[in-house]
């Protein structure tokens, strides 16, 4: 289940969710941008290589028309990843995956935070995002443990 935390100037979205896989499957679903639709109903297309340094172009059913391009600032394989666009301190969005293991088990965890001054101005556009990590969450489980 999704968490939400916000101040005046930031907010946060999180979820997490154990997923019976190894981290080497997890991270393969993660990092394929041509195959992510194929598994993620959260995202309609993924346009260039996830990997470090690497911009992105990503589409979304939750906002039609509108084209995300964060950067690949982070990319420890099969550990953790961190995209980011915007600019600080103006306003910044960082979206966070970590795959930690346990025993046979894979736990995941994505949290994205919305940071700067124009949040507040913001805020009000910005869609709930809590049903859409569930989502994003679920069909990854689904997508590494159906094999």
């Amino acid at each position: 289940m999704s968490t939400k935390e916000q101040s005046a100037f930031r907010l946060q979205y999180s979820v997490n969710v154990t997923i019976a896989a190894p981290r080497s499957v997890v991270w393969a679903k993660l990092t394929n941008a041509k195959q992510f639709s194929t598994w993620n109903s959260t995202v309609t297309q993924i346009e260039g290589d996830i990997a470090l340094g690497n911009k992105l172009a990503i589409t979304v059913p939750i906002a039609p028309g509108r084209v995300f391009k964060p950067k690949v600032v982070e990319f420890t394989p099969e550990e953790k990843m961190v995209w980011q666009d915007g600019f600080f301190p103006m306003f910044q969005g960082t979206r966070t995956f970590t795959l930690t293991s346990e025993g046979s088990t894979t736990r995941f965890e994505m949290v994205e935070t919305f940071r700067g001054m124009m949040l507040p101005m913001i805020k009000g556009s910005l869609p709930d995002f809590g049903p859409v990590f569930d989502t994003y969450a679920a069909d990854l489980k689904k997508a590494c443990e159906s094999g």
